[in-house]
């Protein structure tokens, strides 16, 4: 009996790739280019549990007769000074843009949407979006001219009277937590909110007929309306930044800190590129990278699993 169920649905499955293969077609290239570029270089994961050092042989044969050493590069890790203080400032910064980076996108779209003047509204957005586009570069220089000493910020400071001297601002590791969390999220929030933004314009207009019949206003309207609508994206999107919580960047890391402050800004990624690619451990950085790697996929499963059993909202 489980024989023939099992013949007939993979002659169902069969039967409906046959109806729908120009479907599948286009999907081919796709595909095609995630094997390759996605799955193809992961290959290189073994890297971590070699010890590899590059000569001028062949690459591959160097690669794969490398030694085999197993966990002693993450062991080495976990055992060395740098540990900590390289989890906390990647968990700082990260937690940190997360927290005043996540709700910013929500609460910037909700007010575009009840925006009515439409030159103003298309201005705003424009204005919002356009730090996105803007590279870390230009955009480090933005801000170290900023918070510099003599920067627009602190003019503005002692001409209120807050301070009496300039705030050394990239001479304090503490601060540089901050300038991160702030910097991540005026520069990513205007495009975040455009995921917001047509998650809003899928709301059925009729719910709003009703809330306005039963006489509420805009302010109710978009707390009983609209941003419940929103749970499902919030909810995906929340699972997604908490699995990428490890994932505190590089960009702006590297082009804002100084050796002043390195034993705050340093995180997982600039440590991996100082030591794999800088100092030539390449078998330290691909097992420092693989650890955050795994890190990642353990609490993006565990948060989706979270979310699916509390509020039945998941990626899966």
């Amino acid at each position: 009996m489980n024989a023939q169920l099992n013949r007939k649905k993979g002659t169902s499955a069969w039967k409906k790739i046959k109806q729908q293969k120009w479907l599948f077609l286009m999907i081919l290239p796709g595909f095609l280019c995630t094997l390759l570029i996605s799955y193809g270089p992961m290959f290189g994961m073994y890297m971590a549990f070699i010890n590899y050092s590059p000569g001028g042989g062949s690459f591959f044969y160097q690669f794969f007769h490398s030694p085999f050493i197993g966990f002693t590069w993450f062991e080495y890790f976990f055992n060395s000074g740098d540990f900590y203080p390289i989890m906390r400032n990647t968990l700082a910064q990260s937690l940190l843009s997360l927290l005043i980076g996540f709700p910013a996108p929500i609460i910037l779209a909700l007010a575009l949407n009840e925006v009515r003047q439409g030159l103003f509204k298309r201005v705003a957005q424009t204005v919002s979006y356009l730090p996105h586009f803007v590279s870390w570069v230009i955009a480090a220089n933005i801000i170290i001219t900023m918070l510099s000493s003599q920067g627009p910020l602190n003019q503005l400071l002692m001409a209120l009277h807050f301070i009496d001297k300039p705030i050394l601002f990239f001479q304090n590791g503490h601060m540089f937590w901050w300038i991160i969390g702030f910097s991540n999220t005026w520069k990513d929030m205007g495009f975040n909110a455009i995921i917001y933004l047509a998650a809003i314009t899928s709301i059925n207009s009729e719910l709003y007929e009703a809330a306005r019949v039963d006489g509420a206003n805009r302010w109710k309207q978009m707390l009983n309306v609209t941003l419940p609508a929103l749970v499902p994206t919030i909810t995906i999107l929340l699972i997604l930044s908490l699995g990428n919580i490890l994932n505190a960047g590089f960009d702006q890391q590297y082009l804002l800190q100084n050796t002043t402050i390195l034993q705050y800004s340093d995180v997982i990624d600039t440590y991996t590129y100082r030591y794999g690619l800088q100092n030539g451990m390449l078998s330290y950085g691909a097992a420092v990278g693989l650890f955050k790697s795994a890190v990642a996929f353990v609490l993006v499963v565990s948060v989706n699993a979270w979310s699916r059993r509390v509020n039945q909202q998941s990626l899966y």
